[in-house]
């Protein structure tokens, strides 16, 4: 489609500025008349207004995603006894020592034991009759009179609770315990907190917060009936008050609405979300947050122009043209200390080419979560635009195509030149997304970053070693990882460095061109991150994420949005 086309789809919902031939498209603000975006973004109470929608779009099979009201969760810190509590849960994180009974089947845990009194004594036999003994992952909600709520339930937080992560998932066991009960609203407290210092019960509010958030979204925008969550409260008992806490849970706020975007993003189909759909969320995050956003969405022309030969050759077999996007975060009340890169991959589906996609655990029909590189950065995006990080300015970078199959597309064997002159002979066509990052990654560093961190759903054999749940990380730079490794530990995102063997970069070799894009089996993440490093400064220090297995759970049929909480937190920390 020809930039004059863009403009005229546009034309309803975008104020386009163009130049260069009308080749470079810069989308600045919405007007009031929008055309709705994306679909539902989980709103709060204190501060998310609306809802929107994907773009209405003639699509493939006249699918469009339904319009859902935002749900609206109020999170409140309080310090009261919680057997005063009033409501429909009253939610106990409990470690299995604190599940520990007398000689007389009676708990010795002070909370519980006080509990337990006011119940005449059925919490304990309760807990005995259903074995429940705190282990992860188990959770009992029962009925019982005597207390001002309806439930009390009991989360098993395992032999200790200390993590952001564990805490989190005692959110996601709230949450699921809320929607068995259509409980409207709920309180969380811990049994024991001694542990806990302020710092400490900071994050894990925080951590609380987003596990009840997530886990209570259901992306239900796809099917014709969707169920309406009822739960608007949540209590947080005896982690603190004041406005540090209250603080926390704006952030929570904040970094889980962007995680939520990067869920629905990925979530879409290819039918729906094209590159152009892509570059519309970009810019209108941009929009939304106009006084530190700005968006430059570059067309085919300007890519050639800027002589992108690497990631064109990708995008050439689909009748959806490509789209660059480079949305810009410059903070308020001064200049940038650091200049940090996200670059995000964005094959909104890869077919694998000419290397088409065949046989058992090919997985093509999931392979619209190709751009869940690009669902990160535009999530965190999201919620970098929210927040308003001092000191750091960010670029985030997606070169959004798709791979397909016709007789423009290049072919095996072809040699394609990056735009930073290496030339690439493609021995296949299903390793696309690294060409489409080489010039990605040129593009960052030419915009004179500091740091640069490329998130990708790159390599099958990045789940064989690490599995469907860790992330596969390559850097050349020490501080670097540990400014990463640092933000996982908020996070909790699970991240495993592995070696970049230099060595292993014969395997990638051309007799006809510079390189080549895949080598042989053995080590395939490694030479993958190899083969990026060719296109990235050696004045910018540079990690690669590979997220091929974490951006899906099968077990919930969906996107995780993985990597958008460990990249707010970095941005954070280097704003700090």
């Amino acid at each position: 489609m020809a930039s004059t086309a863009i403009v005229a789809s546009l034309a309803t919902s975008l104020s386009v500025a163009s130049t260069s031939s009308s080749s470079l498209l810069v989308f600045t603000k919405l007007r009031s008349a929008t055309v709705p975006g994306f679909s539902s973004r989980l709103s709060f109470a204190f501060s998310r207004r609306g809802t929107t929608r994907l773009m209405a779009h003639a699509t493939l099979g006249l699918t469009k995603p339904n319009q859902i009201d935002s749900p609206k969760i109020s999170f409140a810190a309080k310090e009261i006894d919680v057997v005063e509590w009033k409501g429909d849960i009253l939610a106990v994180g409990v470690t299995e020592k604190d599940m520990a009974k007398d000689e007389n089947s009676k708990f010795q845990n002070s909370i519980l034991k006080m509990l337990d009194a006011q119940l005449g004594g059925l919490l304990s036999e309760a807990s005995s009759e259903e074995d429940f003994t705190g282990k992860p992952g188990q959770s009992t909600v029962l009925r019982l009179p005597g207390l001002g709520s309806k439930r009390v339930g009991l989360i098993g937080l395992g032999q200790s609770a200390s993590s952001p992560a564990d805490f989190r998932g005692l959110g996601e066991s709230v949450a699921a315990a809320a929607k068995a009960a259509k409980a409207s609203n709920v309180a969380v407290a811990l049994a024991s907190s001694e542990g806990l210092s302020e710092q400490s019960k900071l994050t894990s509010a925080s951590a609380i917060a987003s596990g009840t958030v997530l886990g209570i979204y259901e992306d239900s925008r796809y099917k014709s009936e969707s169920k309406k969550p009822v739960l608007k409260s949540v209590d947080i008992i005896g982690f603190g008050t004041g406005p540090e806490i209250e603080k926390k849970l704006k952030y929570a706020e904040d970094v889980s609405s962007g995680v939520i975007l990067g869920r629905e993003l990925v979530n879409s189909p290819a039918n729906v979300l094209t590159p152009a759909v892509l570059a519309e969320e970009a810019s209108k995050i941009a929009s939304t947050y106009s006084d530190v956003f700005s968006a430059t969405i570059l067309d085919a022309e300007k890519c050639k122009e800027l002589k992108m030969g690497s990631y064109l050759g990708v995008a050439a077999a689909s009748a959806n043209p490509p789209h660059f996007i480079h949305l810009c975060y410059k903070p308020p009340g001064g200049p940038a200390k650091v200049k940090l890169g996200l670059v995000g991959k964005g094959l909104t589906f890869d077919s694998g080419g000419y290397n088409i996609k065949t046989g058992p655990g090919c997985s093509i029909e999931l392979m619209k979560f190709d751009m869940g590189g690009s669902g990160a950065v535009l999530g965190a995006a999201k919620a970098i635009g929210q927040i308003k990080p001092p000191g750091v300015e960010v670029h985030f970078i997606v070169a959004a195509c798709e791979n397909m199959i016709s007789g423009t597309g290049m072919r095996p064997g072809d040699i394609l030149t990056a735009s930073n002159g290496k030339t690439i002979e493609v021995n296949n066509t299903d390793a696309e997304g690294r060409l489409t990052l080489a010039d990605a990654l040129v593009y960052t560093c030419n915009l004179g970053v500091d740091k640069i961190i490329d998130l990708a759903t790159l390599t099958g054999a990045c789940v064989v070693a690490l599995g469907p749940s860790i992330a596969g990380v390559f850097t050349p730079s020490d501080d670097l990882a540990k400014e990463v490794f640092a933000a996982t530990e908020v996070s909790g995102e699970k991240i495993w460095r592995l070696p970049l063997e230099e060595s292993y970069w014969e395997s990638m070799k051309s007799g006809v061109a510079d390189m080549v894009n895949t080598g042989g089996r053995q080590g395939g993440s490694i030479t993958a991150a190899l083969f990026l490093k060719q296109f990235v400064s050696d004045k910018v220090q540079w990690m690669h994420i590979d997220m091929a297995g974490p951006v899906w759970s099968d077990k919930k049929h969906g996107a995780t949005g993985f990597g958008i909480s460990t990249l707010v937190e970095w941005v954070l920390k280097n704003a700090s």
